[in-house]
C-alpha cells in the first residue's frame, strides 16, 4: 500500500481523535460551575458551556454563532457599554484580558466577568476567552454582612449612648449627686462598658471562626460544676431558679475542651433558649460518642414553640435573630464555631412534649488533630 493510499484514512483518524477530544472537552465544561464563553478572532461567540447560558439567563443557541457585543451588551455599574471601555480588538498588544468585574445585562442578570485574551506572535487577537460566575451569591453575602453590621452598629448605639450620657453629666454636674447617685452612675457605665467589649470579643472571635484561626487551650473540665455554675449564674441576674431543670449522669468524664470557649457555648445557648422559648429550661447531659470516640452530650431544650425545619440552618447563620430585637445574632454562629473546634458535633430538634432542643456532643479526651479551628462555619 502506497503512502497516498494511507493518508485519507490517518486523516479520518486524526478527525475522530479531534472529535472525540472535543466532546470530552464540551462535557467537562458543562459540568463545570463557572460559565465559560470562547469568542474568535472576528468577534463571533464559537463556543457557550450551558452554566454560561444559565448565568446569562439566555439559551445556548442565543450565543453561539452571533457578535459577542449583540450576544452579550454588558454594561458596568456606571451604566456604561462595557466592550466600549474593554474592547479587546482595539486593546494595546500587552494587554492580556481584564480582572473580574460586576456587569449587568439587559435582562438583569448580573455577572461577574473575567476575560483574557489569546494573541496571535503579531499582536492581533486569536480568540477571547470569558469566564462568567453568578453574582447572586455574592450579593447575598454582602448584603448579610450588611445586615450584621447594621445590627452591631444598633447594638454599639445604646451602650455608647448611655456612656457618653452619663460620663457628660458627670463631668458637668459632680457636685450635684450625691455619692450613692455617684455609685449608680458609674456601675450602669461600668455594666454597658462591658456590653461594648463583649460585643467586640464576639466579633472578633467571629472573625477568628471565619479564617480558620482559632486556637484552643484543652484542659479537664467536670461537667457537673460547669453546668450549675451557669444555672447560678442565670439565677444571679434574675431568672427563677424553678425554671431549671437540671439532669446529670453520674460517672460523667471530664470533657477536654477550652474551659472558656466551652463556657461560652453554654451561656449563648441558655440565653438562647430563656430569651426565644418559654416555660422551663432543660439541661441534660450524658455519655454518648464522637465518631467512636469517647464524649459528652449535653442537650438544652425549653417549653417554647420551637423552631420551624426550614429555619433551622438559617438559625447557625451570622445574622439569624429569630424575630429578637435586640442581639447581633452572631451568638448560635459563635456555638457552632466553638463546637466544630473542638472536633464536635451540634444538632437541632425538638423537644419531647414541645420546644426547641440543640444537642452538643464534646470530647472527653485529647484530639487526634490540631487545635485549629477547622472553621465550619
Amino acid at each position: 500500500m502506497t503512502d497516498s493510499a494511507q493518508t485519507p484514512a490517518m486523516d479520518f483518524a486524526d478527525a475522530a481523535a479531534v472529535q472525540e477530544a472535543y466532546l470530552i472537552a464540551t462535557a467537562v465544561s458543562d459540568a463545570h460551575p463557572d460559565g465559560f464563553i470562547t469568542v474568535d478572532k472576528d468577534g463571533i461567540i464559537d463556543f457557550a458551556n450551558r452554566r454560561a447560558a444559565r448565568i446569562c439567563g439566555v439559551a445556548q443557541d442565543d450565543l453561539r454563532g452571533r457578535p459577542l457585543r449583540t450576544a452579550l451588551p454588558f454594561q458596568n455599574p456606571a451604566g456604561q457599554e462595557w466592550w466600549e471601555i474593554a474592547d479587546p480588538w482595539r486593546s494595546l498588544h500587552i494587554t492580556t484580558g481584564f480582572r473580574e468585574a460586576s456587569l449587568i445585562l439587559p435582562n438583569g442578570h448580573v455577572v461577574l466577568v473575567t476575560g483574557r485574551y489569546l494573541r496571535q506572535p503579531d499582536g492581533s487577537i486569536l480568540a477571547v476567552i470569558l469566564g462568567l460566575r453568578d453574582a447572586a451569591g455574592r450579593m447575598r453575602a454582602e448584603r448579610q454582612m450588611a445586615d450584621m453590621i447594621t445590627s452591631v452598629a444598633h447594638e454599639l448605639r445604646s451602650p455608647i449612648a448611655s456612656i457618653t450620657g452619663f460620663t457628660g453629666s458627670l463631668l458637668r454636674h459632680w457636685e450635684r449627686f450625691s455619692d450613692t447617685e455617684k455609685q449608680v452612675i458609674l456601675h450602669t457605665i461600668q455594666h454597658d462598658g462591658g456590653r461594648v467589649m463583649r460585643l467586640i470579643t464576639d466579633l472578633l472571635e467571629v472573625s477568628r471562626i471565619d479564617s480558620g484561626n482559632l486556637i484552643l487551650a484543652p484542659r479537664p473540665v467536670e461537667v457537673a460544676s460547669l453546668l450549675r455554675g451557669q444555672v447560678d449564674r442565670c439565677v444571679a441576674r434574675g431568672e427563677p431558679e424553678t425554671r431549671f431543670e437540671v439532669s446529670i449522669e453520674e460517672g460523667l468524664a471530664p470533657l477536654f475542651v477550652d474551659a472558656d470557649r466551652v463556657e461560652q457555648i453554654l451561656t449563648n445557648l441558655l440565653d438562647n433558649a430563656l430569651r426565644h422559648g418559654s416555660g422551663r429550661v432543660f439541661i441534660q447531659a450524658q455519655a454518648d460518642t464522637i465518631e467512636g470516640a469517647p464524649a459528652v452530650r449535653i442537650v438544652i431544650s425549653d417549653e417554647g414553640s420551637g423552631i420551624p425545619p426550614e429555619d433551622r440552618e438559617l438559625v447557625f447563620s451570622r445574622h439569624w435573630q429569630g424575630g429578637a430585637k435586640s442581639g447581633a445574632g452572631i451568638g448560635l454562629y459563635l456555638v457552632r464555631g466553638y463546637v466544630q473546634a473542638h472536633g464536635g458535633q451540634i444538632e437541632l430538634g425538638d423537644r419531647d412534649g414541645g420546644g426547641a432542643a440543640i444537642s452538643v456532643r464534646l470530647p472527653t479526651e485529647p484530639p487526634r488533630h490540631s487545635t485549629a479551628s477547622d472553621s465550619g462555619g
